[in-house]
């Protein structure tokens, strides 16, 4: 197992082009997916790449954008609208264990990112 990258480094150490490849290699399995895809209106895909990506970069040392553009985060009232249960939970971090596994990230700054994927995806769960 690699040791964890401190969460504050990881944009040092991955940058703006690793979270974009991150973030695309993710919604290019969501758009198909049964489970999440439906969650998504298809319009805006795109749209949702971004936000997953600003959001990263601010949440894991690099500039703002996310904040600047949306305000707080907020995850759970922003994820409340969706039934999100434990199937969905897990096809969530499925699917973004299978985009870390193709982008090829920092050993340590993929681990601190699998942990956290893993840990928010169980803290946005609203639905037995």
């Amino acid at each position: 197992m690699s040791e964890l990258a401190p969460e504050d480094e990881i944009y040092a150490r991955i940058g703006e082009e690793g979270f974009a490849r991150l973030a695309a290699a993710f919604y290019r399995r969501v758009s198909d997916d049964d489970i999440l895809g439906p969650m998504y209106p298809r319009h805006d895909m795109a749209g949702a790449e971004v936000r997953l990506r600003d959001f990263l970069v601010g949440r894991f040392g690099g500039p703002q954008r996310y904040i600047a553009q949306r305000g707080h985060p907020r995850l759970r009232a922003r994820h409340m609208p969706f039934k999100l249960d434990q199937r969905a939970r897990d096809r969530w971090v499925a699917l973004m264990e299978a985009a870390l596994a193709e982008v090829q990230l920092e050993p340590g700054s993929a681990a601190t990112l699998r942990g956290f994927f893993a840990d928010t995806a169980s803290f946005l769960m609203n639905s037995g």
